[in-house]
């Protein structure tokens, strides 16, 4: 059976290899992450690579704990990067580290899959998920503290519909996981293609990423 690491590793190779498919125009379009081009994304996706424990617990008393800003902070980092340069250094950092290889490297698999989706769904460049990879991610995004999405799936139960998935108790969200996996990290333009009367509860508590 394959691990969580591997399955990480797959998803970031996955990621370079289509971020070599963009064009120019492509990197300074907007993004699913609210106020982010590609181009934000992408170094948000490599910021804590190379931060040691010291080095991140330092970037989160300055930001005085706001994960916002902490994240601000790491795109601005990376902001005068050349897309080539930040797809080679994604190429050479396949192997989660650091902050990212938490909960036996699921942060690393789940971020790294969600915000691909982040670029692909504004670009209309859909794609087929592995099924392990993606059960594996939709699974951990329901408690990820990265995404902090309890407030948003507490009383509601999710049920896939193109993979053998299901979890939670209560009011049912209906889809294809990938589209429950954004819903719950907050992507509020994929509710529409989820159905079940959880949807309606989804929308009134709000999908603020």
């Amino acid at each position: 059976m394959l691990s969580v690491r591997h399955f990480a590793q797959a998803e970031r190779r996955s990621f370079a290899v289509f971020l070599r498919e963009l064009s120019d125009d492509d990197w300074q379009a907007p993004s699913l992450c609210a106020g982010w081009t590609v181009h934000d994304v992408v170094a948000h996706s490599l910021s804590f690579d190379d931060l040691t424990w010291q080095e991140l617990l330092g970037r989160f008393g300055r930001a005085r704990l706001c994960l916002a800003e902490v994240n601000a902070a790491g795109v601005a980092d990376y902001s005068s990067w050349e897309p080539d340069r930040l797809i080679a250094r994604m190429e050479r950092c396949v192997d989660p580290r650091g902050l990212t290889t938490a909960f036996g490297c699921r942060i690393a698999l789940l971020d790294a899959m969600v915000h691909q989706q982040d670029i692909r769904r504004p670009l209309g460049r859909p794609r087929v998920i592995p099924e392990g990879r993606l059960i594996q991610a939709v699974s951990f995004a329901r408690f990820a503290p990265p995404i902090g999405a309890h407030h948003r799936v507490v009383g509601l139960r999710f049920t896939a519909t193109d993979v053998p998935w299901r979890r939670g108790v209560g009011a049912e969200v209906r889809g294809h996981a990938e589209a429950i996996m954004m819903a719950i990290a907050g992507r509020e333009c994929v509710l529409d293609e989820l159905n079940g009367p959880g949807v309606s509860v989804l929308r009134r508590r709000g999908l603020v990423y």
